[in-house]
């Protein structure tokens, strides 16, 4: 995404997450315990409106994105969101249901790493967000289900049946999102669904740690191997090998490729700095 911004100011209160930012980490929590982090209309657009922000800022390094209290997110909230679609006509339903996906796209298209640290519940509209992420972190508890089609709802919400094969393979999304079964962080690690299993209770701790990682590293290097990532997924193979040579290209003219080389000549670790 461009970092250009127009005449509007980085909003500097999120009144339905709670944001911290250190060294280039921006942490993300979602913030409704009593709920289970369940989703609000209010709170699908400030994370859209929030990391669309965050991606014109050079200073973001990595975004961490976790739950309050016992679980990382239920999903849509059932009165706030499910029961209110029901008076929607369908132009209103479009709208949300586009303004869903483009929280997912924004997570994407995001130019830094996205950590999400998984404990408890990740269903629906959480699972999906997790799935979003370019890391998932998970307690030992996580437990993830893609409940769709247990509302009557497809399966392919929020760009599930996009990403989720592309993660564990057709056979086991199919399965997934045809029956909504939940999937525990063992099932899940072998599924490939999970980055890395933390330790008990240290999901946040894990991908904070991770992130710190991230956040030191070449952020250029990350931003441009994550955007190859998302947009070889569709490209012939003759096409994927002629982006990544034009990007290693633009590359070898970066400041940090020739930090590398100076610190290794100098036998020191590399200074980084993103550009």
């Amino acid at each position: 995404m461009s970092p250009f911004a127009g005449s509007a100011r980085p909003t500097s209160n999120w009144e339905h997450l709670r944001v911290t930012t250190e060294d280039g980490v921006v942490t993300v929590t979602l913030a409704r315990p009593d709920k289970l982090n369940a989703l609000t209309f209010e709170a699908y657009a400030d994370l859209r409106d929030l990391v669309s922000e965050l991606s014109r800022e050079r200073s973001v390094r990595a975004l961490v994105l976790g739950g309050e209290g016992r679980g990382f997110c239920s999903g849509g909230d059932v009165e706030e969101i499910i029961g209110a679609t029901l008076s929607m006509d369908t132009g209103q339903l479009l709208d949300f249901n586009r303004m869903t996906g483009q929280v997912v796209r924004a997570l994407r298209e995001a130019p830094f790493p996205v950590i999400a640290a998984v404990h408890g519940v990740a269903a629906g509209a959480g699972a999906v967000l997790a799935l979003a992420a370019d890391f998932r972190v998970a307690d030992p508890s996580a437990r993830f289900a893609f409940l769709f089609t247990r509302v009557g709802l497809s399966g392919g919400d929020m760009g599930a049946a996009y990403l989720l094969p592309r993660v564990i393979g057709l056979g086991h999304a199919t399965r997934l999102l045809m029956l909504g079964d939940t999937v525990r962080a063992p099932e899940a690690e072998r599924l490939g669904l999970i980055s890395e299993l933390a330790e008990e209770g240290r999901a946040d701790e894990t991908a904070a740690a991770l992130a710190r990682r991230l956040a030191q590293g070449p952020a250029l290097a990350h931003a441009q191997t994550k955007a190859l990532l998302t947009a070889e997924l569709d490209m012939p193979l003759a096409a994927a090998v002629e982006m990544d040579a034009a990007t290693q290209a633009l590359l070898m003219n970066s400041a940090d490729y020739a930090e590398f080389h100076a610190a290794f000549t100098e036998k020191r670790t590399p200074k980084w700095q993103g550009k």
